[in-house]
């Protein structure tokens, strides 16, 4: 492996779109020992050896990172490992993965934060970095051991996907955190207006006689965060926003100079509520799949970057933990190998999103938020870079997807786009296979 690092490969002919640089052009971008080396090289500065690769028709971008990403390990390997999570990861055009502290044991301790990183390093696929709880156990009780847990690595602290109820903590985390340099990532969410429900609540709810979610769960914890976020001016991130009520409350935030970060899940983006008239237990996700004026705000607010981000939401869940009934199956959708393509065909072939904000989105955003070394294809950075074909046609089915569980309502539809070849710190690692 320590071989493939030093090869040099010359990406020609691709439409090269890094929102870091404004770039969006047609060129050639030049990878030497494991970095950017060049944009548009000259013949002579070319190495002999080089290998070359013809992105004719295709979008050569940073490689894709992802944030609070369900791997499953420790404790829930039926869902997710982090070797098949990291493989899925590349197959969906991903070289980078925030992944979540929702494991069993929590990853709230130090000796948890290099368990993960380990398993990472020993599976050699996607890039990982940790996420530490913000409370012990994710019990919203009591401070997590903060100063350990970034000190063995962790670069943001979370309990998501569950919310921080505890408002007296909230504050105190982001106060403790300034000290850091680390931002806090929360879920708002209202759980005791939550509790047992199934779906969003509005007419389509209550045709179906399921229970309901309401939209002001979340929109009341918005405004509890941004509140906090103003008054104590920590590091704070809303993570799967989804709401018309967040949109706007985060508007007038930004709009009066608040600095807060956020973003969407694709599921939010390209379906709503009428979505569950099916029963397709895989529909059912947290937050809830929202109405087509929520979907339709949340695409304004992507547009108009009150929504800074766009993440898989990947919360694998196995088959029979879905083979339940509607009411009691857990919310969740593995989403790793489908997100891109899932936004190729819903969003960006539709019109409603074009290439250089969905690799923002994407890319860009989810690592300047983090502060790692990603999101770009600038001279000297590391070659974590993708090429994606957006003409490609291919059907869903369980062996094209390499997470470890199947709990997609996209399964058997045809979706448009794939990432073709996928290169980490200049070694590639991933090479779609020619039908």
């Amino acid at each position: 492996m320590e071989a493939d690092r030093n090869l040099s490969w010359l990406i020609e002919n691709g439409r090269i779109i890094d929102p870091s640089q404004r770039l969006d052009r047609v060129g050639r971008l030049l990878l030497i020992g494991g970095r950017v080396a060049a944009l548009d090289p000259l013949d002579g500065d070319i190495p002999a050896d080089c290998s070359r690769v013809d992105a004719s028709g295709c979008v050569v971008a940073p490689g894709l990172v992802d944030i609070a990403t369900e791997l499953g390990e420790p404790g829930l390997e039926e869902d997710e490992t982090i070797a098949t999570g990291t493989i899925a990861a590349l197959a969906g055009g991903y070289t980078s993965l925030a992944c979540s502290a929702s494991t069993d044991p929590p990853i709230d301790t130090a000796s948890d934060v290099e368990f993960v990183r380990q398993k990472a390093a020993k599976a050699d696929n996607a890039r990982v970095y940790v996420i530490g709880c913000v409370s012990k156990g994710r019990g919203g009780e009591e401070l997590a051991e903060i100063g350990s847990l970034v000190e063995a690595g962790a670069i943001a602290l979370s309990d998501s996907p569950l919310p921080m109820g505890n408002t007296a903590l909230l504050r105190k985390a982001l106060e403790y955190c300034l000290m850091f340099n680390r931002p806090i990532i929360d879920r708002p969410e209202v759980r005791s207006l939550t509790r047992d429900g199934v779906m969003h609540e509005g007419l389509t709810q209550l045709v179906l006689g399921l229970a309901p979610m309401p939209a002001e769960a979340e929109d009341l914890a918005t405004a509890r965060d941004l509140r906090l976020l103003e008054s104590t001016g920590g590091r704070l991130h809303l993570n799967s926003i989804s709401t018309a009520g967040s949109i706007d409350i985060i508007r007038r935030a930004k709009d009066r100079g608040t600095i807060v970060t956020v973003d969407t899940r694709i599921m939010n983006l390209c379906f709503d509520d009428e979505c569950l008239r099916t029963f397709d237990a895989n529909y059912k996700v947290n937050p809830p799949l929202r109405s087509r004026r929520d979907v339709d705000l949340c695409l304004e607010a992507i547009a108009d970057s009150t929504i800074d981000m766009i993440t898989s939401g990947h919360q694998p869940k196995s088959l029979e933990k879905k083979m339940q009934e509607l009411d009691a199956v857990p919310f969740g959708v593995t989403s790793l190998d489908t997100c891109l393509a899932q936004a190729i065909t819903y969003l960006i072939s539709t019109g409603k999103l074009d290439w250089k904000r969905a690799i923002d989105c994407f890319s860009t955003q989810p690592s300047r938020m983090l502060g790692i070394d990603a999101g770009t294809l600038t001279i000297g950075s590391p070659a974590d870079v993708v090429v994606i074909d957006p003409g490609v046609n291919w059907i869903v089915e369980p062996h094209q997807l390499r997470s470890r569980s199947r709990n997609t309502p996209l399964l058997n539809q045809t979706l448009k786009g794939r990432a073709r070849m996928v290169w980490v710190g200049g070694v590639l690692k991933y090479q779609l296979a020619v039908a």
